[in-house]
């Protein structure tokens, strides 16, 4: 990987709807190598898959909770059994398993703080192995 490469990642991370001729110019090459240079980059698994940027406001999801969640570590059947129901959780938008503590940190997406002490906190302290549940309310989202 060279600055190029760097370069290509980082227009791609700020728009990944750019077109190639664009790209090109943006990063100084002409459109053939940048492209063979995006493709090489897919191919090794650098570049992962595209996505689109969804507004949650937008479609009644504006309230994001981020949740620091700690299982009880009976065994790893505990842990699986637990990641196998977060994820069946509607609202949940990531799912992060730490080292230390706390062991798994979530964010949550729903329209409002009622909608989430009405329907998420019940759900969630009603998972396996859940020892404690602790929110903090997004004031607002600074980067990312």
């Amino acid at each position: 990987m060279d600055d190029l490469d760097r370069a290509i990642i980082a227009e791609l991370e700020n728009d990944a709807r750019i077109s190639n001729l664009e790209l090109s110019r943006r990063v100084g090459l002409t459109p053939a190598p940048c492209l063979r240079r995006v493709q090489r980059l897919e191919a090794e698994g650098i570049i992962a898959g595209y996505k689109a940027n969804i507004n949650p406001k937008a479609y009644g999801r504006g309230f994001e909770v981020t949740v620091a969640i700690d299982v009880e570590m009976n065994n790893e059947h505990s842990l699986d059994e637990f990641e196998t129901a977060v994820n069946t959780v509607e609202g949940v938008t990531e799912i992060r398993r730490l080292y230390g503590q706390p062991d798994y940190f979530l964010r949550i997406q729903v329209a409002d703080a009622e909608a989430y002490d009405r329907d998420l906190i019940p759900k969630l302290t009603a998972l396996p192995a859940v020892r404690r549940v602790t929110s903090h309310m997004t004031m607002r989202r600074v980067k990312g």
